[in-house]
């Protein structure tokens, strides 16, 4: 039986009804602990840090979340290379009407590259998301961002909404702008590219949980067809510029040392992910949102704690 990623639980009920904050690929206080954190070194490069915008490579040191607002908050923080990889979230929201092996005939704006992939069980993706940026090392020479997104259809059933959402140039607190307009999921998205710690090419480095920038991204509960953050499950990973080659960065990690998926679990590069099964790999690679519970009590009798003492 596989055992969840589940590193801590932040304060979700608190954060709940919170005003929105900025969207800049930044920590705040309302993420409280993260959900995961990595467990391997990364295959894809390490990036030196320093820069919001420019990185030599790729990571995944942890996710947070919180709702505030109507809206799910996430953050993945790391570094996503300058070189149009791909940034691949998918999400699970319980309804049980995902797919749990992806086929791109049944859903638009995702790359076919990624028909075939299949999740470990239990997890069965309704809704996708991908990032990717590139174009420059700074906004005065080019840098852009760009976000597809969209629903998953139901095993066998027709394409539903999906497609380009836009892009900024990481200067506008993650509005997404282009494609007439045509963000229909009401997504924001930024990425912060100045880590320069976490996990590196050999292992985990300094340590994944003093990573606090990163990717992050808001979408309306109601896009997700969703009243609470509560039962969600993310599933997030590092992809080539083609959607074709894994890398080892992977939400919930990989067992210590794997090397970079590849196409096919090994590796090899066969020109899309149809041979990638999550299955293969010890652990849940997607992570659960707790509901609320005894780890949520913690979070809240903590945060109180913190508020007597700033007081």
């Amino acid at each position: 039986m596989k055992i969840s990623m589940i590193v801590g639980a932040s304060a979700l009920a608190l954060a709940a009804g919170m005003a929105n904050a900025q969207v800049n690929g930044q920590y705040k206080a309302a993420y409280g602990a993260p959900l995961a954190l990595q467990t391997n070194g990364t295959g894809f490069g390490n990036a030196a840090g320093g820069d919001a915008f420019f990185a030599g490579g790729s990571e995944l040191d942890g996710l947070y979340a919180y709702q505030s607002g109507g809206n799910l908050n996430l953050l993945f923080t790391g570094n996503l290379e300058t070189n149009y990889n791909k940034f691949n979230v998918f999400i699970d929201n319980g309804s049980g009407t995902g797919q749990n092996q992806l086929d791109s005939s049944t859903f638009f704006g995702l790359n076919g590259n990624l028909s075939g992939l299949r999740f470990d069980t239990g997890f069965a993706a309704t809704h996708y998301l991908s990032v990717t940026h590139g174009g420059g090392q700074s906004t005065s020479n080019g840098y852009g961002l760009f976000v597809n997104a969209g629903r998953v259809a139901a095993v066998g059933g027709n394409a539903v909404d999906g497609d380009y959402l836009g892009g900024n140039d990481g200067t506008t607190n993650g509005v997404l702008t282009g494609f007439g307009g045509n963000n229909y999921f009401n997504a924001l998205v930024a990425v912060n590219n100045s880590n320069g710690a976490g996990v590196d090419g050999s292992g985990l480095g300094s340590g994944p949980a003093g990573v606090l920038t990163g990717i992050e991204i808001q979408i309306p509960l109601s896009s997700l067809g969703v009243a609470s953050i509560n039962g969600l499950k993310i599933s997030a990973f590092i992809n080539g510029q083609n959607f074709d080659y894994l890398s080892n960065q992977v939400l919930g990690g990989l067992a210590a040392g794997t090397g970079n998926l590849g196409s096919d679990g090994t590796g090899a590069g066969t020109g899309n992910v149809a041979g990638i099964n999550f299955n293969n790999f010890a652990g849940e690679q997607f992570v659960r949102i707790p509901a609320p519970g005894v780890a949520g009590l913690m979070g809240l009798a903590g945060l109180a704690a913190a508020r007597r003492r700033r007081a």
